[in-house]
């Protein structure tokens, strides 16, 4: 029985993630959290706690289930040479995936940091913490497809690669051909300083 539970939460939270991710934490009110995970105001309010910490655990299961897994091949113990570059494909992949959430919203991350939740404590601390993951997981593959590139060259090209897949991010819902150049603009900048 824990176990079926167990798997009922899950699939709670990933209701309640989507809706997060399309509308945000502010646009979404607690009728719409009732719709969308079938549960009552009292039981989310029992499970969780509050409106904020059903978002808490919708931003772990984000982590969990969508950046981490993405990021895993950048983070192995012997980052394959074309990682990174398989990395930037498979988030242009994503983009171009029609009606998909990161085609239609972004990142929930993202999204986040530019609204008023991004102002707390704990969820800006959240962002900052999958930049930081971001940035070092890429600054990994670089290394490996690069394994020449002076250090200093590898870790200002890890920022500017970091920054262009914010920036597409940031972009997808409003300008995603602008995103996807984003991406495009990322994968070229590696592959030309692997070929210097």
């Amino acid at each position: 029985m824990p176990r079926t539970q167990a798997f009922a939460r899950d699939d709670v939270v990933r209701a309640a993630r989507a809706l997060f991710w399309r509308s945000g934490y502010d646009n979404t009110s607690i009728p719409e959290l009732e719709q969308a995970t079938g549960l009552s105001r009292s039981s989310i309010y029992n499970t969780f706690g509050s409106k904020r910490g059903l978002f808490d655990a919708a931003v772990r299961s984000y982590f969990d289930e969508i950046l981490r897994p993405r990021l895993a091949p950048l983070q192995a113990e012997a980052v394959e040479p074309h990682a990174v570059l398989e990395y930037l494909d498979g988030m242009r992949r994503a983009f171009e995936q029609a009606g998909s959430l990161p085609a239609t919203c972004g990142c929930l991350l993202i999204n986040a940091a530019g609204a008023p939740i991004g102002q707390d404590a704990a969820v800006a601390g959240l962002i900052a913490e999958y930049r930081s993951e971001l940035r070092a997981a890429i600054e990994r593959g670089i290394e490996a497809h690069s394994p020449g590139l002076p250090g200093e060259r590898t870790s200002q090209l890890a920022d500017v690669v970091t920054g262009l897949v914010i920036a597409a991010f940031a972009l997808i819902r409003v300008a995603p051909a602008e995103a996807a150049a984003s991406l495009g603009t990322a994968r070229d900048l590696i592959g030309s300083a692997g070929a210097a």
